[in-house]
């Protein structure tokens, strides 16, 4: 893979920079590991769980901290926000449109981002992961899809405790959410991956290598977090309260025992040829 030839646009810069500025008053942020020096300049994925509206904040003072400037894979709807929109787009920032028919557009915009030798982020999990202990969930398939069009390593990034900042629901009580934080200031950690998750062993057709791919990532992403879960292997110590669970994307990992699936009502009982009261 070449050296890049992107440069950090101005805009993109000043918001690194700004990130640092909006984190020191809501959190203590810590940031361990780094990009090693082989894969500063090149084109690389960072591949990173998600855990709270907080989290791209948080990643931008943690980017700027080590002295890196990824190109962000953001839901398209901070894109049509009339001042954040400009600002994500003069950044050289990446728009998907989740749900939507122009989803699978983002994947050919962050390889010709990869083909320029630009370092680019992503979350594989595709929203704020609702795993009941909040590790990361199964992971879609463009992070793996990406990494097989472009021959870019993956480095996984585990990130923690944003929740504490903002909570699932935001913006609802976001100014007491706000207050909170600036009277608490917890501690939100980031740690980079020194080594990319080694994809050499997939194999299969094209589907097949991506889902080997995905659970690989995934466990590299689960793998970094558990260095920051200390004592929290299970439940965390700060609960989301206002965070919702889906069992349908929870993936198995070692020691672990998931609560069992809510009971489901399977209504009245009808008899063949009946009509349902």
């Amino acid at each position: 893979m070449e050296s890049s030839t992107w440069r950090t646009p101005t805009m993109w810069r000043f918001m690194l920079v700004l990130g640092r500025l909006l984190v020191w008053p809501l959190c203590r942020l810590r940031v361990s590991g780094d990009v090693p020096a082989e894969f500063r300049g090149r084109a690389v994925i960072l591949a990173a769980n998600h855990v709270s509206p907080f989290d791209p904040i948080v990643m931008t003072a943690a980017c700027h901290k080590i002295g890196i400037a990824p190109r962000i894979l953001a839901t398209g709807g901070i894109f049509d926000a009339p001042i954040a929109g400009a600002a994500m787009r003069a950044a050289g920032h990446i728009r998907v449109d989740r749900g939507t028919t122009r989803v699978a557009d983002a994947l050919p915009s962050a390889a010709d981002a990869l083909a320029g030798g630009a370092m680019v982020l992503v979350y594989p999990e595709g929203r704020i992961g609702l795993d009941p202990w909040m590790w990361p969930e199964r992971g879609k398939t463009g992070v793996a899809r990406m990494a097989a069009l472009s021959g870019a390593p993956v480095l996984p990034v585990a990130q923690w405790g944003a929740h504490a900042v903002l909570p699932y629901d935001t913006p609802n009580n976001l100014l007491r959410s706000l207050w909170q934080a600036m009277r608490h200031r917890p501690v939100v950690h980031v740690r980079f991956g020194s080594k990319p998750v080694d994809l050499s062993t997939v194999t299969g057709t094209p589907g097949a290598r991506a889902m080997q791919a995905t659970r690989l990532i995934m466990e590299g992403i689960d793998d970094t977090l558990a260095q920051l879960r200390d004592g929290e292997m299970e439940l965390p110590h700060i609960v989301d309260e206002t965070r919702t669970q889906d069992y349908t994307r929870v993936r198995p990992r070692p020691g672990r025992t998931l609560p069992p699936l809510p009971a489901v009502d399977p209504g009245p009982s009808v008899s063949p040829g009946s009509a349902p009261a």
